[in-house]
């Protein structure tokens, strides 16, 4: 179904959300129509964060929001769900649409799978009633659905258009760049450098699938191919616990605006050992390139005001590798952002060893 003509069925004009592969088309539309304008369209940190922008405007204007995910952000829009939105707290109508990764019956990566599993089940949990789009879904059919659901909305509760692979298309491939210099690749390829023998926790994404290809070994990586905004919380639990060895965390710029509270967490715990690396492309690259918030507020500020004890912000290869030396070589909570151009080779794989096979090896190398 193209992704403008849904948007005329579903007739908001309000769209908040995070970015996701299988709503690559919808998304587009909402840039191409919309930019960032903030009135019509907030790309939001996260999707609880999307959830209560939603609300705002709704209490602003009587009108109708619409928040868009992937399935994998329903755990952050639980809270707001059953304490804001619920038609027994404020009844405050949204209209979800929700890419379904995972779904049973569908070749998808590791992370997904659980989620596609509980993806409808959440959803009848938090009582929203829902409606699946497939790629042979008629237009008749979305009416149809849009009409029901005017029904529960008027009523003050929320629905869902769950989004299968495929089933939204849009005419115009938008691509999204910046001006920044440095490949994410080779400033992964910088840190392996610097890190050494030392243990690496890398964000979900592009980075962790870079990261792997670019190691012949893998047991000092653990690889957090889901968990959106927690790589640097599980990096300073690893810290915490294991103060001899030096942890190194590749973030990214979406995950680190996702969960923003581990930054002064971290700051005001100030573990020596920990070095947290913001590759910033100021971007949701691994699922299409849409912006983030990241090219327009200063991240380096924003950790040394947190507690850091040292700062940088880098743009090319040389000041990469005097913080990483310095980073190496310190006592001392350290923060890097490293500002990377949008884009990956194009036969970028993907682990091969299971998620289960990774946690193992990881907690072995810890344990030697």
């Amino acid at each position: 179904m193209d992704a403008k003509r849904f948007a005329e069925i579903i007739d908001a004009d309000f769209y908040s959300g995070v970015p996701d592969s299988q709503l690559r088309a919808l998304c587009d539309y909402l840039i191409d129509t919309y930019g960032l304008d903030p009135k019509h369209h907030v790309i939001a940190a996260n999707e609880g964060n999307a959830c209560a922008i939603a609300a705002g405007y709704h209490l602003a204007t009587g009108k109708i929001p619409v928040v868009y995910m992937q399935n994998s952000g329903e755990g952050n829009i639980i809270n707001p769900c059953a304490s804001l939105l619920n038609s027994k707290v404020y009844a405050i109508p949204v209209i979800f649409i929700i890419g379904w990764r995972g779904e049973p019956g569908v070749h998808d990566e590791p992370q997904h799978i659980y989620q596609g599993e509980v993806t409808l089940r959440l959803l009848e949990d938090m009582s929203i009633k829902y409606h699946v789009i497939s790629a042979d879904t008629s237009e008749q059919e979305v009416i149809s659905a849009m009409k029901t659901f005017r029904e529960y909305l008027s009523a003050g509760e929320d629905a869902a258009f769950v989004i299968r692979k495929g089933a939204l298309t849009y005419d115009v491939n938008l691509v999204y760049h910046n001006d920044y210099s440095m490949t994410r690749e080779e400033i992964i390829r910088h840190i392996i450098k610097y890190s050494g023998e030392d243990a690496i926790i890398s964000t979900t994404g592009k980075a962790s699938r870079e990261l792997y290809e670019l190691r012949e070994t893998h047991e000092r990586d653990f690889l957090t191919v889901g968990s959106m905004g927690h790589a640097s919380s599980i990096a300073l639990g690893v810290a915490l616990n294991k103060p001899e060895r030096k942890v190194w965390c590749i973030d990214g710029d979406g995950s680190v605006l996702m969960h923003m509270g581990s930054l002064a967490l971290n700051g005001s715990i100030k573990p020596s050992n920990l070095i947290h690396i913001v590759i910033n492309n100021s971007a949701h690259e691994s699922v299409g390139g849409l912006p983030t918030c990241a090219g327009r507020i200063n991240l380096a500020d924003t950790a040394k005001s947190c507690g850091y004890e040292h700062v940088f912000s880098v743009n090319d290869y040389a000041q990469l590798d005097e913080a990483l030396n310095f980073a190496k070589r310190a006592d001392a909570l350290t923060f890097i952002e490293a500002k990377s151009k949008i884009g990956s080779r194009k036969d970028l794989g993907r682990p091969t060893t299971s998620a289960i096979d990774n946690k193992k090896a990881f907690m072995k190398f810890l344990e030697g």
